[in-house]
């Protein structure tokens, strides 16, 4: 699979609304055959910050980057951005989560 994590440094003045912003490309990535996970959290350190953790199948990072919906998003999301996004991607040999094995709850 393709685990891809994302920062996305958002202008002040739209972080608080990043998740309606980024609500339409969102849910049209999550409807993706070959998406597994496509999860947004905020920073802790820097609240203008928004972290995206996503996953495909090894056939569904292409027609994600080809969708329209991702060319709309190339379009739509410099606007509220205050600098380029930073994404580490990686092909790593899992097809899902598993349990932590430093931790463990009973």
């Amino acid at each position: 699979m393709i685990l891809i994590n994302v920062k996305f440094p958002v202008k002040p003045e739209f972080a608080d609304q990043w998740p309606e912003i980024a609500s339409e490309f969102t849910e049209a990535t999550l409807a993706e055959e070959g998406n597994k996970w496509f999860e947004w959290s905020r920073s802790v350190k820097d609240p203008n910050t928004y972290v995206l953790i996503e996953a495909f199948t090894d056939e569904g990072a292409g027609p994600h980057v080809n969708s329209p919906h991702f060319k709309k998003m190339q379009g739509d999301f410099p606007q509220y951005l205050s600098a380029t996004p930073q994404i580490v991607s990686q092909q790593v040999d899992v097809e899902d989560w598993g349990p932590m094995g430093e931790l463990q709850v009973d």
